[in-house]
């Protein structure tokens, strides 16, 4: 038996692999694009076999294409939702543009899969998986329900799972008073709480940020065909393909109010894309945050104890480094790249199509993946287990000469300047020194430079 078969398509014939429910259009892709080795996504492959389940469904309720066909497009496009024809998918992100390459596939492995379902060759790829379509609304649309997805199902709850360990941990540690840091210099003292508490609000600001802008990718462009006017399917398909959509994934999706604005751009991605910026930007400071704080044992800030995931050096025996923030740093160096194509990309629309579909698609699934794992995996290995050296912290309070600020209102500026400047110099307590340079009594002192009531703003007594 050949391990190839031969396949037509209208620029005539080509050898496909012979166990391939793909065809010949896809077969050319192959041959023409073997550019990165990185093909599609799980998630995007997921959503396109959603918009091709939904067409046939909706095409066969407007008795566009017969009830047999669709029933046999719809299990095999359910197949290829839950990942059953995966390795049926080799086409290079680096393609045509407009991804129809990949349409072309999923019509082709849809269209195959479905007449060995049938038992007879009955089902067309172009006629019938792709009825009503083009690949210029189907792959924006794909993007836009993988996006919505990822951001709804994992990256949403991801960073609020993140966001809750912060919370939690604060809680746990809030009596916990920690020199505060300006210009990476000692400054007046905070609360583990309060500092928790700043980044888990940066959480929170990231996820009411994604929830605004993914109302945008909720219009879908499916219904526009080729450049937005509709031609080929029927002037209710569009809102009934997003009534039916939104049945069947629990999220509410709409008929794009302008099809000439959903696919001559790609602007809602990309500003999904800058909102994954802006919370990569906030997470890689909270991870920096955390490495600080963590650093030493001996010779760093060491005020938290990570907690110890793996050896850290091939040569340096008990040597444990912070893993999971490196590991979060480099997640969020990646979606910031990640924008970076996605923005360049957003310029790629030309007239009544954008022509860098694939890579914004790429990148900005990536993004959410990427953002989604890492938030999750901090809160479960790191914060969730961190715990703080209490000791070591009260010993660089006591030690913080900027403790002398409470004491401004009570002996000025001045005299509090050199009150800080020579328990620097002599790498001893502010209290201890003050009660030298003023006529405050310890009890006075104590109440002002009571570590803990500094963190409550207001005056000293």
């Amino acid at each position: 038996m050949s391990e190839f078969r031969i396949e037509k398509d209208s620029m005539g014939e080509v050898r496909v692999p012979e166990n391939a429910y793909y065809g010949a259009q896809t077969q050319r892709a192959v041959e023409n694009f073997p550019v990165s080795g990185y093909t599609f996504s799980r998630e995007f492959i997921q959503a396109l076999g959603l918009v091709k389940k939904t067409a046939a469904k909706v095409n066969a309720e407007l008795q566009m294409i017969d009830a047999d066909l669709a029933e046999a497009i719809q299990q095999a496009a359910r197949e290829v939702m839950e990942g059953e024809l995966d390795e049926h998918f080799p086409i290079d992100i680096f393609q045509t543009g407009s991804g129809t390459s990949t349409n072309m596939n999923a019509n082709e492995v849809i269209a195959n899969r479905a007449n060995e379902i049938l038992g007879a060759e009955k089902v067309h790829p172009n006629d019938h998986v792709n009825f009503g379509q083009s690949s210029n609304d189907v792959i924006p649309t794909t993007i836009r329900l993988a996006a919505v997805s990822g951001v709804r199902s994992a990256l949403i709850p991801a960073l609020q799972k993140l966001r809750s360990a912060f919370l939690d941990k604060g809680r746990e540690l809030s009596e916990v008073v920690k020199t505060g840091r300006t210009h990476l210099m000692d400054a007046m003292p905070v609360t583990v709480e309060q500092e928790f508490s700043g980044y888990a609000r940066q959480l929170e600001l990231g996820v009411k940020r994604l929830e605004q802008t993914v109302q945008r990718l909720q219009e879908l462009p499916q219904g526009g065909t080729a450049v937005g006017t509709g031609l080929n399917t029927n002037p209710e398909f569009g809102e009934r393909f997003a009534r039916a959509v939104s049945e069947e994934t629990g999220y509410e999706f709409s008929e794009a109010e302008n099809h000439f604005e959903a696919q001559s751009t790609v602007d809602a991605p990309v500003e999904l894309s800058s909102q994954l910026k802006t919370i990569a930007v906030g997470m890689m400071k909270i991870a920096n945050d955390l490495r600080w704080m963590n650093s030493g044992p001996n010779s760093g800030i060491g005020e938290l104890q990570l907690e110890a995931l793996q050896p850290g050096s091939s040569i340096m025996p008990g040597k444990v480094n912070p893993v999971i923030e490196e590991a979060v740093a480099m997640v969020c160096a990646q979606v910031i790249g990640n924008d970076s194509t996605v923005t360049v990309a957003g310029q790629a629309g030309n007239f009544e199509l954008n022509v860098m579909l694939p890579v914004v698609a790429r990148n900005l699934l990536e993004s959410i993946a990427l953002l989604s794992n890492a938030a999750r995996v901090e809160a479960e290995k790191s914060v969730s287990r961190l715990n703080v050296n209490k000791e070591r912290i009260d010993e660089m309070v006591g030690r913080n000469p900027v403790l002398v600020t409470a004491l401004n209102p009570i002996i000025g500026y001045d005299k509090a300047a050199k009150i800080a400047k020579k328990a620097f110099a002599e790498k001893r307590p502010v209290k201890e020194v003050a009660r030298e340079m003023t006529d405050l009594s310890d009890e006075e002192l104590d109440e002002a430079l009571d570590p803990i009531k500094l963190t409550r703003g207001g005056f000293s007594s």
